[in-house]
């Protein structure tokens, strides 16, 4: 059976008391014992004395002590002994010479050494127990003895009050003890209580109590630190939660390693990133590193360098990954990935885009510069400065459509919620840029027929649908020749979208591998010849954006019959827009 603290605690209290109690009742017995002992050998030397001042000088045969023995006590045994231990005188036996020689007995044989000495045994002379003094005075030993009989031996018995008395105390110490551990027991189990009831979750610390002593207060504390310390460990529940949901749902693919480069955790973007760029299928909890993607990391952490940071990026499966691996103070470590294909795609095009728009601004202003610089510097009859001055105009123009159509592009781009929506008549659009193109479309003798059902609308913006038939419009203009025909009509209608044609016979662009090109910004099938026939290059992608804005699709084809194509949807209803 398991001891509580209490009661070990008046156990090992009660066996020091005990040990010490037994100690003091055995050093106090011994030393009353000794006591009595001397006062009784104290008594016994009186009488040898005595007796050896009677018979001193005395010869054997001369000894009387008639006149003594009535003051000795008259169970008094007397012996006087001569040097070699024959018995001279013993008031037992009337002859003494009967005796044998006691030369050797304990009592005789110690006081010659010592001078006295007692002894208690049983006489061999009468076979009673005595007790016996002997002392030695140089010529002869006179001994004395007293029957070793209940009145001796309560005698040299100590006295038993100081055993009662202790007794008692220790009877009283003994309950002083068991209300001490009590006090130090009841603490300590309140503790163990506490102990056992932090272990529910749901158990209320704050309940606790101790008893007002030093012990008490010490579990208090602990209580208190306790408290403490279960709401920072459900704090950081609460935050590990966070921070694995936020790990979970993450747009990077994180893995955590240990010091031993085991895995620890990793969400399932990481999983999905690297079964993209292994040869190797990965599964659950797998030994990451030894793959052959994570040369760069194992070299990075056998370096020894020191460093905390690394990074480099990874191309596979046409994609590509910027790995970033963050070393912590414990030496674990974290990989995480990042798919940046788009971004880097996106950074392309705008080198690209940046490019293009330079070069489209170059051509522009060089030729304003130079005809300028020719009128400023150059004398010539007012009709050819006036030409220069026509052609550098028309160049501010082509620029202010190229600074027009950027503008869009960028504000269909970046802040599409700022257009507002409505219903669109589709047959009103169309007779408007048909009317505003009127004389360039004559020029080109180009005819356009709108089949569209009357009175059909759709839901958009209807500044940026105006833009997709006048861009359209323009493309065949610049570019489809002259005497062509364009026909706009509607495919179908059907789940809230209308399908609109706009195609013409003109002459296409020969090679119908740069179809999915001809969306693209600043894209020319003819560099050359498309610049010297007008437009920014930006017509059809700003058409194609505005498209997608208004939550269609466009796509491009020849025609059978020759001419283009181009294929497009705007929503009917409200729920169109996105």
């Amino acid at each position: 059976m398991k001891l509580t603290f209490q009661r070990r605690l008046t156990l090992s209290f009660l066996i020091i008391f005990v040990i010490f109690t037994a100690g003091v009742v055995v050093f106090e017995q011994g030393q009353a014992r000794r006591y009595r002992t001397e006062a009784l050998e104290e008594r016994l030397d009186a009488y040898a004395e005595m007796i050896h001042a009677c018979v001193a000088g005395d010869t054997p045969d001369s000894i009387d002590l008639k006149v003594l023995l009535p003051l000795l006590p008259q169970e008094l045994r007397l012996t006087v002994i001569g040097a070699s231990g024959e018995v001279v005188y013993d008031n037992l036996f009337a002859e003494p010479g009967e005796l044998d020689n006691h030369a050797g007995r304990p009592e005789v044989a110690n006081a010659r050494k010592q001078g006295a000495s007692y002894d208690i045994r049983t006489s061999a002379s009468n076979h009673i127990p005595y007790i016996y003094y002997a002392k030695y005075f140089g010529n002869d030993f006179v001994r004395v003895a007293l029957p070793y009989d209940v009145k001796v031996k309560h005698f040299l018995q100590p006295d038993n009050g100081f055993l009662y008395f202790i007794v008692i105390l220790f009877a009283v110490g003994l309950l002083f003890i068991h209300y001490v551990g009590s006090l130090f027991g009841r603490s300590v189990k309140r503790l163990r209580d506490f102990a056992s009831t932090a272990d529910d979750a749901d158990a209320d610390l704050g309940t606790a109590h101790f008893p007002h002593d030093e012990l008490g207060e010490i579990g208090q504390r602990i209580a208190g630190s306790y408290k403490s310390l279960k709401e920072s460990e459900r704090t950081l529940v609460r935050e590990r939660e966070k921070l694995l949901q936020h790990v979970h749902s993450s747009a990077e693919g994180v893995c955590f390693f240990r010091p031993d480069g085991s895995v620890e955790f990793y969400n399932g973007l990481f999983l999905q990133y690297m079964n993209t760029i292994s040869d190797v299928v990965v599964s659950d909890n797998p030994a990451l590193l030894t793959l052959d993607v994570f040369e760069p990391v194992r070299r990075f952490l056998a370096s020894g360098s020191g460093e905390q940071y690394f990074e480099t990026h990874l191309q596979d499966q046409g994609r590509e990954f910027l790995l970033r691996v963050n070393v912590f103070d414990d030496k674990s470590f974290e990989v995480v990935f990042n798919d940046i294909t788009r971004q880097e795609k996106t950074r392309r095009l705008k080198q690209e885009m940046t490019g293009n728009i330079a070069h489209e601004l170059r051509t522009p202003v060089t030729s304003i510069r130079g005809y300028l610089e020719t009128v400023l510097e150059t004398p010539m009859p007012p009709e050819k400065e006036r030409d220069f001055i026509t052609k550098a105009y028309r160049q501010t123009l082509a620029l202010s459509e190229l600074i027009r159509d950027m503008s869009l592009l960028t504000k269909i781009e970046d802040t599409p919620g700022s257009f507002n929506f409505g219903r669109i008549d589709l047959g009103a659009v169309i007779n408007r840029v048909t009317a505003e193109l009127e004389p360039a479309l004559q020029a080109k003798r180009i005819t356009v027929e709108n089949t569209l059902p009357a009175g059909l609308t759709v839901n958009g913006n209807e500044s940026l649908v105006y833009s997709i038939f006048r861009n359209l419009t323009d493309n065949v203009i610049n570019h489809a020749g002259e005497g062509v025909h364009v026909t706009i009509g509607k495919r179908a209608e059907r789940n809230g979208y209308v399908y609109i044609s706009f195609a013409d016979d003109g002459c296409g662009i020969g090679d119908r591998s740069k179809l999915n090109r001809l969306f693209e910004r600043f894209y020319r099938l003819d560099e050359g010849r498309t610049r010297d026939a007008g437009g920014s290059g930006l017509g059809l992608s700003i058409v194609k954006n505005i498209v997608s804005l208004h939550g269609g699709t466009i796509t491009a084809k020849e025609r059978r019959e020759g001419g283009l194509e181009f294929l497009f949807s705007l929503p009917t209803g409200d729920t169109s827009r996105k």
